[in-house]
């Protein structure tokens, strides 16, 4: 029943459990809402050591993907799909084509994605089973990994909090944190090099630590140690629930923007980031500068690089729309964009 009474809770459309014993899958497929239209969510593939865990996963990014949509302005609903299992010992292309033959089943309410545990090659591979899949490697005739404009547009967010704080957007000369050195914040970094920030990094893999270290200048610490670092933006680029009881405290800066999905571990530490004077610049309006690349993908749009990325560079005025708007309502950052996207849904436009 507690199962039944969250997915009312939060409207939820349709869960699938996916089951597929030649292959050994065992995944999860959310769709949240497509009152936008259809679902994209990308497929993320970890050791979950629960099944309720991977479901309590699904269902936070489904719903955030629904919000990411509405405030990009974007014309796509939300969902997502989890994998239960190591991607590096478990991942094959029989399974990655058992979960495309679940994903078919929804005849297109649900566009599958890359995600942690998957690339752009995998997405390849599922479309196999089905045509309803984005982010497909171009050797493959796809757009491809979509990380650097994501990078992109969480740079855009970045300067935005700077702007907020500062009142300067530029990088030069700023220590911007950065947790988690996968795809996009690895590309996150070297725009923020390249735009003349310092940077310090944490990651669980030592040689693209080393190469950070080596081709960004970057200062290297511990997983662990990145919470205290003094900087003037904190960037979480890795795993969710990072904004939490324990670190709260620990931070040592004046704005939190990041690539990470769900980096609120609960909606009630926006209002205590408030409390501590950090701004925090809303997860999924920073991050979202890929889905507004998919979209082009998903709906069958020609377009040239240099124009996604002008719409992507929107997110650094939506960011500052939202900073406004809470300055002005006395509210969160997190309420606020929540406000924006909720009503963009509501009008179903």
């Amino acid at each position: 029943m507690q199962l039944f009474q969250r997915l009312g809770e939060y409207d939820y459309e349709k869960v699938v459990f996916c089951n597929d014993n030649d292959t050994g899958l065992r995944a999860i497929i959310a769709i949240h809402d497509t009152a936008l239209g259809p679902a994209l969510g990308g497929v993320r593939m970890l050791p979950y050591p629960t099944e309720a865990e991977a479901l309590d996963d699904v269902l936070r990014l489904a719903r955030g993907m629904t919000y990411k949509a509405a405030i990009a302005g974007v014309n796509l609903g939300g969902g997502k799909s989890v994998v239960i299992g190591d991607s590096r010992a478990d991942k094959n292309p029989a399974l990655l084509r058992a979960l495309g033959r679940f994903v078919d089943t929804l005849a297109g309410e649900y566009v599958a994605g890359q995600d942690i545990g998957t690339n752009s090659h995998d997405m390849a591979v599922i479309r196999g089973a089905t045509r309803h899949v984005a982010c497909v490697h171009e050797s493959a005739g796809g757009a491809g990994d979509p990380s650097r404009t994501t990078a992109y547009g969480v740079s855009c967010g970045i300067r935005a909090a700077l702007k907020a704080t500062t009142g300067n957007d530029a990088f030069g000369g700023r220590h911007i944190a950065i947790q988690g050195l996968g795809n996009v914040g690895f590309a996150l970094a070297r725009f923020c090099h390249e735009a003349g920030a310092r940077l310090t990094v944490t990651d669980i893999a030592g040689p693209v630590l080393t190469k950070a270290a080596r081709e960004l200048g970057a200062e290297v610490v511990s997983p662990d140690a990145i919470y205290d670092v003094e900087c003037d933006v904190f960037s979480p680029n890795s795993i969710g629930a990072v904004i939490n009881d324990d670190t709260i405290p620990r931070f040592r800066c004046p704005a939190i923007a990041g690539g990470a999905n769900n980096v609120l571990a609960e909606a009630r530490h926006a209002d205590a980031l408030t409390e501590r004077g950090i701004l925090y610049a809303p997860d999924y309006l920073v991050n979202s500068g890929g889905l507004i690349r998919c979209q082009e993908e998903v709906l069958g749009k020609a377009t040239e690089d240099f124009t996604v990325y002008s719409k992507v560079a929107n997110i650094y005025e939506q960011t500052l729309h939202v900073i406004r708007m809470a300055s002005e309502r006395g509210m969160s950052t997190a309420a606020a964009a929540d406000w924006i996207a909720e009503e963009r849904i509501a009008g179903g436009e």
